[in-house]
């Protein structure tokens, strides 16, 4: 986004940071295709196909003529003639009554973009230092896909992992803590605000959890997932071009430790009795669209688990939440639409440095995610239930090329580009392919250069 938007998690309009909330009018393709889905609850009955939305203009209607008024009594008794009643006034024509132009301008729709895992392996942070001249600059990894973040009303990326204690050495893979200038540079390509609960939330102990936080404030960016008070993990609530979003994130567990014992508040564990009861508040709060980070599913499996499957069913049937993204699997994973509630499974990866081979714990796939590109307009949000307001939902894929520096490539204007084609075509079409397996009907038009 335009850095930063107002938010509070209470509804007050606080600008964060040096934030702005402006709308910019930039609008994109309606993708209105359905991916057909068996729920797994049947109660549910089948994934409904997407309805084109009708706008409806606002015409005002011509003032009606005005009665003609009644003519006075003659008065009883009296040898005078009564005067004559006057002549009702004729009431005006069509084309001599003037409509006043009308001043009631539609509020504009509002367009959120969000990301896939960022995953900052040990690697990235060297690269990082190069880019940097001795200190971290992840920015650059972005820069492709930055004037696309940059273009949203609201821009929400995943950071998987918490950030290094101050003062304490960072740490990779399986025990996370990765250097402080990671959240530094996703602020500095746009973003606005991350979902944070993840498996690695406890990776490095609360004095990561506080350390995280800590960053992102400084950064002007705000987050859900970690939380420093019981209140931090109520419902965040986003002021976004006259819209108030509400967001929650949560996880399906922790690998590296828990929170302590008298603190079960620092993240947020998926349990559906419990976000539908947040999604609510949320409402209750302010909000006019609610979505759900969930951090859920196998690992590099390109299919939803009957577990995903079983809590979007579950989600949808309490026509609490709007859209629900989804994290973990670092492979894309399908999009579909539960009645009136958007699912987006997994976006992939971001940025990662996972081995891209065959074999069993590799996989291509790893180096792809997608930017997921969501038009709300505001008009239609009390139209219908939960999810109706969502005119465009569109899957823009991304690749890591690592051979680059890890560089987040937009796979569909480097298609386009006769010099990154003859050194990286055939990788970039295997991407595109790979995708478009996954989440075919809502890419954008195909860039084949």
């Amino acid at each position: 986004m335009n850095r930063g938007p107002c938010h509070d998690r209470y509804g007050a309009g606080v600008r964060g940071g040096a934030g702005r909330c402006g709308l910019l009018p930039v609008l994109v393709a309606v993708a209105v295709v359905a991916a057909a889905c068996a729920p797994a609850d049947p109660t549910l009955g089948s994934v409904d196909s997407v309805d084109a939305v009708d706008h409806v203009d606002l015409v005002a209607d011509a003032p009606d003529a005005p009665d003609a008024p009644d003519a006075p009594d003659a008065a009883d008794g009296t040898t005078t003639s009564a005067p004559s009643a006057p002549s009702a006034p004729s009431a005006p024509s069509a084309a001599e009554v003037e409509i006043p132009p009308s001043t009631t301008v539609p509020p504009s729709p509002v367009r959120l973009v969000f990301t896939g895992d960022v995953l900052m392996h040990s690697p990235l942070w060297r690269r990082a230092l190069e880019l940097g001249g001795g200190v971290h600059d992840f920015a650059p990894f972005f820069a492709d896909v930055q004037p696309f973040v940059e273009s949203a009303d609201l821009a929400v990326c995943h950071l998987e992992t918490p950030v290094a204690p101050p003062f304490e050495s960072s740490t990779s893979s399986p025990r996370y803590g990765v250097p402080a200038e990671v959240v530094d540079g996703l602020a500095a390509v746009g973003f606005d605000h991350c979902s944070t609960a993840s498996n690695h939330t406890f990776d490095r102990g609360v004095p990561g959890v506080e350390a995280t936080i800590d960053r992102f404030r400084a950064a002007g960016m705000t987050q859900h997932g970690m939380a420093s008070t019981p209140a931090d993990i109520e419902p965040i609530l986003l002021e976004v071009g006259g819209l108030t979003i509400g967001h929650v994130s949560a996880t399906y567990g922790y690998d590296e430790g828990d929170p302590p014992p008298d603190e079960p508040w620092r993240s947020n564990l998926i349990d559906v009795e419990r976000l539908v009861a947040d999604a609510r508040l949320a409402r209750e709060r302010g909000a006019d669209v609610v979505i759900v980070s969930l951090h859920w599913g196998s690992s590099n499996s390109q299919r939803a688990s009957d577990a995903q499957r079983a809590i979007a069913g579950e989600l949808a049937m309490s026509q609490a939440v709007d859209l629900v993204v989804g994290h973990h699997a670092h492979v894309v994973q399908p999009i579909e639409r539960w009645g009136s509630m958007w699912v987006a499974y997994g976006l992939g990866n971001l940025i990662a440095n996972m081995p891209l081979g065959s074999g069993p714990f590799t996989s291509a796939a790893t180096g792809d995610g997608v930017l997921l590109d969501v038009v709300i307009d505001p008009a239609l949000v009390a139209s219908g239930p939960p999810g109706t307001a969502v005119t465009a939902l569109l899957a823009r894929p991304v690749w890591v090329d690592q051979a680059a520096g890890w560089v987040v490539r937009d796979v569909t204007t480097a298609r386009a580009d006769p010099a990154l084609r003859a050194v990286v075509g055939d990788e970039l079409d295997a991407s595109w392919e790979r995708t478009a397996a996954v989440v075919g009907p809502f890419l954008p038009a195909a860039a084949d250069g």
